[in-house]
């Protein structure tokens, strides 16, 4: 098991599960002696992915930090759960490339990815159309870009279906997380991106749609929870048996109802689609920039509709070189980062 820095609650976990490692990001961190090996620094999580008789490793660390952890798993020829679609999103050709080299898998945990890989079982990847992601809309959705000015955190952070961390609800509310989702089909499915397109489904029933070319579209369908893609990751290709969880309901789920995105209202979904369709380190800076964009939203040192613009000059500042190893990688999440920044002060300025 693994943390950044809440040390208390980790340890309240391991009391509980009793795993052999345990990780923690934070290297001042003070650690409790009880018994359990215990690493700590910002290579700790890393090293966790590494040892020996892991053969998954769940990745859900927030951001580019996901990236080092899924790295070293593959390097080691690991099955990767992936709930940190940001490796993908960084690091893509990298990933793949390790995966490739080593024969590790990966696997998604994002509900909408675990949806369209449940619906390509079995099917010749050839034979595919389109992909359809859905998205909830998240809090704000059907508001205009006026409506929008003057929002804030408190109301972001109420999403309507999903109860996540802060940074990835606000990810929901902007739709980054949708553009973070587009690219990361491109990458695991190999699609180009007029082949991946995205809808509001404020019900969060029907968690992707795949299209194929005889016209014939497949679906996943089930109640919003993640307990259902965690554990086909663990599994897969298998399934095993769950019996906590309740049956699906159609009748008690309806209607379900699909509009499009407002790109006015919403722009950082386009931001992070076009930053996709550049390559290279253009998906990394979108990433980095939007993380420091979130938390000066968080802490109210910006307004909802101002990340979208510092995201785009960041990409625009750091551009799209193809990246050779993560040390390229690392240069433009710093660049990225470092231009956000900057601009975050100049709009404190101006």
């Amino acid at each position: 098991m693994s943390a950044n820095r809440r040390v208390h609650a980790l340890a309240e976990q391991v009391r509980e599960f009793r795993p052999a490692h345990v990780a923690v990001a934070d290297a001042s961190a003070a650690l409790p002696a009880d018994g359990v090996v215990w690493h700590r620094g910002p290579d700790a999580v890393a090293d966790l992915a590494r040892l020996d008789g892991v053969d998954v490793v769940v990745n859900a660390v927030v951001g580019a930090a996901g990236l080092a952890p899924t790295l070293a798993a593959l390097e080691e020829g690991k099955r990767v759960a992936l709930a940190n679609k940001e490796s993908l999103v960084a690091g893509g050709d990298l990933v793949l490339g390790v995966a490739e080299r080593t024969g590790g898998e990966i696997v998604p945990i994002d509900s909408e990815h675990s949806a369209i890989l449940q619906c390509l079982a079995g099917c010749d990847r050839a034979t595919v159309r389109r992909i359809v992601l859905t998205a909830s809309g998240g809090p704000f959705r059907g508001r205009s870009a006026d409506e929008l000015a003057d929002v804030r955190p408190a109301d972001a952070l109420r999403h309507p279906t999903w109860e996540m961390g802060a940074k990835i609800t606000i990810d929901s509310a902007t739709l980054a997380n949708k553009a973070l989702e587009v690219i990361e089909a491109h990458v695991l499915y190999g699609l180009e991106y007029d082949r991946i397109e995205a809808v509001v489904h404020p019900q969060s029933i029907i968690h992707s749609f795949v299209e194929f070319v005889d016209g014939s579209v497949l679906a996943q369908v089930g109640d919003p929870t993640m307990e259902i893609p965690i554990l086909y990751a663990l599994t897969w290709p298998d399934r095993i048996e769950d019996r906590c969880l309740q049956g699906y309901d159609p009748v008690a789920s309806s209607p379900l109802t699909f509009e499009p995105i407002d790109e006015a209202a919403f722009p950082m979904f386009g931001v992070g689609v076009g930053a996709g369709r550049r390559g290279g380190v253009a998906t990394a800076a979108f990433n980095a920039a939007n993380e420091i964009a979130v938390a000066a939203f968080l802490e109210e040192r910006c307004r909802f509709h101002d990340m979208a613009d510092i995201v785009a000059g960041a990409i625009d500042f750091v551009g799209s070189g193809v990246p050779s190893s993560i040390d390229d990688v690392v240069r433009a999440d710093e660049a990225a980062r470092a231009y956000a920044s900057e601009s975050l002060a100049s709009l404190r300025n101006g």
